[in-house]
């Protein structure tokens, strides 16, 4: 299987990283995905999710906070993906940010696998 890095960024308390395993994009944001870091996911994920047909997974195992600004980042890549045929995953959410899906009603609108082997799968 293909699990080569594609790049990583890092702004202060979050680091992005994205990586390719078959025809799967796999975006892992690390640390708190707030106002103030919001851009440094955004622009990754967003150029996965305008690939065509592509499955976007984002493992969440190790964000550790994420607010409405967040939140708005992944529901405008999911718009995008699906424009284009492609679909976001969320995978392995700590529960302080499954909680803001849950008080949103943002959960129903996501496919959410407890971990990414079952995203990718699923």
């Amino acid at each position: 299987m293909d699990r080569g890095m594609v790049g990583s960024a890092s702004r202060g308390r979050l680091n992005v990283e994205v990586r390719r395993q078959g025809s799967s994009a796999i975006v892992r944001p690390a640390g708190e995905l707030d106002h103030h870091t919001a851009e440094l996911l955004r622009e990754p994920l967003e150029a996965c999710a305008e690939e065509a047909g592509t499955r976007v997974i984002v493992d969440c195992s190790e964000l550790a906070f994420c607010d409405s600004t967040g939140l708005n980042v992944l529901l405008g890549a999911r718009l995008k993906a699906e424009a284009v045929g492609g679909a976001i995953h969320l995978a392995a959410m700590q529960p302080v940010v499954a909680r803001v899906f849950e008080i949103t009603g943002a959960e129903a609108v996501f496919a959410v696998h407890d971990t990414v082997d079952a995203a990718l799968v699923g």
